[in-house]
């Protein structure tokens, strides 16, 4: 055994655990890991890296009062290794569930975990893999005394300000997945800033980068996520796998659904959440699966008014021109212009709009 002062064990060395294995080596805290595969990069930086399963050593190779991290994906998965886990260790050892359980799950695990005399905190983590290595955040519910024990890890994993115990068993995955249905209502109003931006009349394809960046420094809406749109759309400090260009990024977005659960329990209490409902229709949208609204829809009102199939030059024409008067538009136009602030690419160059 290490004569460190702090042993860590963490099951599941991927993204997120992996990098939070990196940081606390680093930081001189002992790590202990258990994952499904093979982890050559990580035992070079002094992680000691077991096979899936390995519960009994870990218990062997952890100080009592053990603390142990997992990171795995939510779902049945976690109560399966977290039967296995509890039972190799003792009252007063603690686990941490660092992935988006749902909240209720978590409260029936801590009951599980209790019912051993074992702490389980529920352990909602944000930051992405970046953070993982550098400085975590984390909110964390369930029993003080299990919280004063694990503590010191997190203290030192966390970036300054960046830890609370949030309070009972649950609260800490349930103010992690309302952090996550901010987050998705901040993802959707900058990428609609970007869509704005690619649709007006000015050409700012070459600056929306230097915009971004502009835009964080200093704008009421300067943010990390900024800085991430900004490096993104120029190309910098990104992944490997990420495409060189902006239009080559596929429109579809994928996610792990926790959002959903967000607005489902939203839906129960009544409790109005537009934008983070929205957010996630959005990503619905990205997937294709709307696929015969739009049809249903087009097919009624050719019933009703004989409007066309697919697209007709002289109804787009219409759509431009219908209006005569204008005056409610005066307020976004410049003084001595009359061009529209907004207009769609293949519409640009129409002879007929009077507002050219």
């Amino acid at each position: 055994m290490s004569e460190q002062e702090l042993t860590l064990g963490i099951v599941g060395l991927g993204k997120i655990g992996g990098n939070l294995a990196r940081q606390a080596v680093e930081k001189d805290i002992r790590v202990v890991g258990l994952d499904a595969e093979d982890r050559p990069e990580l035992e070079e930086a002094g992680i000691e890296v077991h096979d899936a399963g390995e519960y009994e050593t870990l218990a062997e190779e952890l100080d009592p009062p053990r603390v142990v991290y997992m990171s795995l994906p939510a779902g049945e998965l976690i109560d399966d290794q977290l039967d296995e886990l509890v039972g190799e260790l003792d009252e007063g050892d603690v686990v941490m569930d660092g992935g988006n359980s749902f909240w209720r799950d978590s409260i029936r695990r801590e009951e599980r975990c209790w019912d051993e005399g074992v702490y389980f905190l529920d352990t909602g983590t944000s930051g992405g893999p970046p953070r993982a290595k550098d400085g975590a955040c984390f909110m964390v519910g369930g029993k003080e005394e299990g919280f004063e024990i694990a503590e010191p890890y997190l203290d030192t994993l966390s970036v300054e300000d960046g830890l609370i115990h949030v309070g009972e068993p649950g609260s800490g995955h349930f103010v992690k997945l309302v952090h996550n249905g901010i987050e998705f209502g901040m993802l959707q109003s900058i990428a609609e800033g970007v869509e704005l931006l690619k649709a007006g009349q000015f050409d700012l394809d070459g600056e929306m980068g230097d915009l971004f960046e502009t835009w964080n420094n200093g704008a009421v809406i300067e943010s990390w996520l900024v800085e991430l749109m900004s490096k993104g759309l120029k190309n910098e400090d990104q992944f490997s796998d990420a495409p060189e260009n902006f239009e080559d990024v596929p429109n579809f977005v994928e996610d792990t659904g926790e959002v959903n659960w967000l607005v489902q329990e939203a839906f129960k209490g009544e409790t109005p959440v537009p934008v983070i409902t929205q957010s996630v229709i959005e990503l619905f949208k990205s997937r294709g699966n709307q696929k015969h609204a739009p049809r249903a829809v087009a097919l009624m009102r050719h019933g009703f008014g004989l409007h066309p199939f697919g697209e007709q030059e002289g109804i787009m024409d219409e759509r431009i021109t219908g209006r005569v008067d204008n005056d409610a538009r005066s307020d976004i136009r410049q003084e001595e212009g009359d061009e529209d602030t907004l207009r769609p690419e293949k519409r640009e160059s129409y002879d007929g709009d009077p507002d050219s």
